[in-house]
C-alpha cells in the first residue's frame, strides 16, 4: 500500500521523475549520470547491493513524498522499475 507522507513533502510532477530518480541513484552510488540509464540493472550494472537499494528507497520516499510499499521495492531490479513505480504514484496523486 502506498500512502502520501506529510503535507510538507515535495510533490513531483511526472515530467521530472526520470531525471530526479537518475540523479538520486548517481549521487547515492557515486556514479556518472550517463551510466544511470533506464535499462541498467541496479545490482549487475550499477553495483548496488540489497542494503544500498533499500537505503535508496528511503531516499526516494523522502525526495518524492511517498511511502513505497516493501513488496514494491523488492521488485526494483532496474532504474526503469523505480521510474515506472514513482510515475504511477505521482499520477495517482494528481
Amino acid at each position: 500500500m502506498q500512502t502520501r507522507l506529510s503535507s510538507g513533502s515535495r510533490q513531483p510532477d511526472s515530467q521530472n521523475v526520470t531525471s530526479r530518480v537518475k540523479g538520486v541513484i548517481a549521487a547515492y552510488l557515486d556514479l556518472p549520470l550517463e551510466l544511470v540509464v533506464e535499462e541498467a540493472s541496479l545490482s549487475r550494472d550499477l553495483g548496488a547491493d540489497s542494503l544500498e537499494i533499500t537505503e535508496m528507497v528511503m531516499v526516494f520516499e523522502e525526495e518524492f513524498g511517498f511511502k513505497i510499499d516493501e513488496n514494491a521495492s523488492d521488485r526494483f531490479l532496474t532504474v526503469g522499475d523505480i521510474i515506472t513505480h514513482l510515475r504511477r504514484l505521482t499520477d495517482a496523486g494528481n
